[in-house]
């Protein structure tokens, strides 16, 4: 459904369903289940799949993945919500100051498939000090220009936090003080920076979304992993 490629799920991925909920009894979260029929989108085996969403005291949102199958199958749920720490109705993210300590990234080509596990050092890719996102989102670098902006993924740092979780970005909106801290038992993190945005979607609050109005950081395992040989991470 994207060229030669299978992305986010097919041409019906899990985001187009709705799913059954249930509001957790400690009234802080709320759980969704869903079944994928064996053959649903060429995927082998019957899935059952639960996400949960939890709201902490201490104003943490975490986020439970579990799956199980009947027969061999891939999956590599993971969260594509939008943010902008502008907030409703900001045109741009690329004010936004990114943070993400993983010192290698994993290098596309054309169609976005990876190639390779390479270094962020001197490329538009080191962002191991705060950085603009828009500093150098218009390089001339290959892969920028693969990914008409930022559409890769990092290796999530191995430094461990008191949480047992690896702390994989950090985002900053100077703008309002807004601060974001993504930590995850995931090796990678996608940095997708709304390059195909285009003003077609409009927000509950009537605004439309242009051309990097928003931004992903979505963890999980490494894209097209059962194609790759690299076990690096």
């Amino acid at each position: 459904n994207n060229g030669p490629n299978h992305l986010h799920g097919g041409d019906r991925g899990f985001d187009k369903y709705l799913w059954n909920t249930r509001i957790l009894e400690s009234g802080t979260g709320v759980e969704f289940t869903r079944k994928s029929r064996d053959g649903e989108e060429g995927y082998p085996g019957t899935l059952k799949c639960k996400v949960k969403y939890l709201l902490t005291d201490d104003n943490k949102l975490v986020v439970e993945y579990e799956a199980t199958t009947d027969k061999p199958t891939v999956i590599n749920l993971t969260n594509h919500t939008y943010f902008n720490l502008a907030g409703e109705g900001a045109a741009s993210i690329l004010d936004h100051e990114l943070l993400l300590p993983g010192d290698k990234y994993v290098a596309t080509d054309e169609t976005n498939i990876p190639t390779e596990i390479s270094s962020v050092s001197g490329t538009p890719f080191d962002f191991r000090v705060f950085t603009k996102i828009g500093k150098r989102i218009e390089s001339e670098h290959q892969q920028i220009k693969f990914g008409k902006g930022y559409d890769h993924t990092w290796l999530v740092s191995k430094s461990i936090n008191e949480d047992g979780l690896f702390h994989a970005a950090t985002l900053k909106a100077p703008s309002t003080g807004r601060v974001l801290e993504i930590h995850t038992d995931q090796p990678g993190i996608q940095f997708y920076s709304g390059n195909y945005l285009d003003g077609s979607i409009t927000g509950h609050g009537g605004d439309p979304y242009p051309l990097r109005s928003g931004m992903c950081l979505e963890t999980q395992v490494f894209p097209d992993s059962p194609n790759q040989q690299n076990k690096e991470g």
